[in-house]
């Protein structure tokens, strides 16, 4: 089960807007008469991440239990049972009345964690109501604006400590019944690299059979051949599906002049982006050329979980030197992606293709993964601690909090103020902590930097 937590306050401070807000559709009626929710509603409530039940309720007002108000205060109480955490909110600009001092006193006769909110807080009107509600004694007040949605990513940083870790619970049970945790099918595996490199021959030795074409010319392939195929596992035993898909060679631009082979290698481009891993393929007798990185870094800028092969390993020369030379000029050359997996191969003999299927599997796993929110702000946490942000020119950067917003391939947001000040090596820190601690060491990761919106900035 998600966390449940419970807006309350006063009549017309703003509790369904809030509940609206964070529901992401008008679920309550809002109106700026007093008293229009009267029952409690519910609904799924998602900030940066952290998902929720969420409970609008109604009004709290002074009244005889036996009337319409008293009723209504009523099922506000019984709503507080059970609940994991209150919002109670209250009018950054009407300030604290004698009602809103009768709630917190009530609140606090619980043993229920409150986040206290100081609605309508945008401009300046709200700044003295702000400092007002301190003397509630329920701790720092988060302002907001739930009709301008300002303040929402503060808002997050006071609900995660107190409902962060059933929220991670409940969420990886949710993912584990999503489409994303199921069984992702077949592995959709592209073949890539220069003319002449073996990649036919390769998917021929994979499937034991002479089903595609090749030769010593260069260019034999032109259309992307794709091939439906089951591969069985040598550790396991076990039998996985493999949707093969083999590219025309990718020559340098300035070369193809041919209209067939520019069309060739618009079909390959197009086999990438439906690919989930794609394999580029190096010819040992050649080396890493520049053509080589420049394929590698489409494939990335697509998105896709990439590893590199060196075939035609059984008639190469100086071995160990060549893979530790290749090594090293992938980790300068694609420094985003340090540690690309690599592996020694042979299409003539079979030498390390099972490896890299194994490999190839493992890979797609990491390209699906979502990291649990509450875990990915627990390193977020520690990375600053470990390296704060600078403050250029004396102004302090804020990073607030971060979300996986999508995967496959995995894209983190991270919110605060003054990003654009942000220099591009501590984008790339928190890049390569993603990477390294978040288990992400060997698929491309995106991390885009949003800041809220300055009300006094004129366009």
């Amino acid at each position: 089960m998600k966390p449940t937590v419970i807006i309350i306050g006063r009549p017309n401070v703003g509790k369904s807007t809030l509940f609206n807000r964070l529901v992401g559709k008008k679920l309550a009626l809002v109106d700026d008469q007093p008293g229009v929710t009267r029952d409690r509603r519910m609904g799924d409530a998602v900030v940066a991440g952290l998902e929720f039940t969420v409970v609008d309720t109604a009004g709290w007002e002074d009244e005889d239990p036996d009337s319409l108000p008293g009723r209504m205060r009523k099922q506000t109480e019984v709503s507080l049972d059970g609940a994991d955490a209150a919002m109670f909110v209250v009018d950054a600009r009407a300030g604290l009345t004698p009602l809103d001092e009768e709630i917190a006193r009530w609140l606090r006769e619980h043993e229920i964690p409150i986040v206290l909110v100081a609605n309508k807080a945008e401009g300046r009107q709200g700044e003295s109501g702000v400092l007002e509600s301190y003397a509630l004694g329920l701790g720092e007040p988060v302002a907001l604006s739930a009709e301008h949605g300002e303040g929402i990513a503060d808002l997050f940083g006071a609900l995660w400590p107190v409902i962060g870790e059933k929220a991670e619970s409940a969420e990886a049970q949710l993912e584990y019944e999503s489409d994303e945790e199921r069984p992702l099918g077949p592995l959709k595996l592209a073949i890539v690299g220069r003319p002449n490199a073996g990649k036919s021959t390769l998917i021929n030795r994979l499937l034991g059979e002479d089903r595609l074409l090749t030769g010593p010319e260069a260019g034999i392939t032109r259309d992307s051949i794709a091939i439906d195929w089951q591969w069985t596992d040598p550790r396991t035993g076990e039998t996985r599906d493999i949707h093969l898909v083999d590219t025309a060679g990718m020559r340098k631009k300035a070369k193809v002049q041919d209209k067939l082979e520019k069309l060739s290698v618009a079909d390959a481009r197009r086999a990438v982006d439906f690919a989930e891993v794609v394999v580029l393929l190096l010819d040992a007798t050649q080396g890493l050329e520049h053509q080589d990185l420049k394929i590698a870094d489409m494939v990335l800028q697509e998105g896709r979980a990439l590893m590199v092969a060196i075939n035609k390993w059984d008639i190469a020369e100086n071995a160990s030197a060549l893979f530790n030379g290749i090594r090293g000029a992938l980790d300068d050359g694609l420094a985003q992606v340090r540690g690309l997996p690599l592996f020694a191969v042979s299409a003539k003999t079979g030498k390390g293709l099972d490896t890299m299927l194994g490999a190839a599997f493992e890979i797609r796993e990491s390209w699906s993964k979502r990291v649990p929110t509450a875990a990915l702000n627990r390193w977020f946490d520690d990375a600053l601690m470990a390296n704060p942000p600078p403050a250029p020119k004396g102004k302090r950067i804020k990073l607030r909090y971060i979300t996986q917003s999508s995967v496959r391939p995995p894209h983190f947001v991270v919110f605060g103020t003054r990003l654009d000040m942000l220099p591009k090596s501590y984008e790339r820190y928190l890049v390569n902590g993603i990477r390294a601690k978040l288990g992400f060491e060997a698929v491309p990761v995106r991390v885009t930097l949003k800041s809220p919106k300055n009300p006094y900035k004129s366009e």
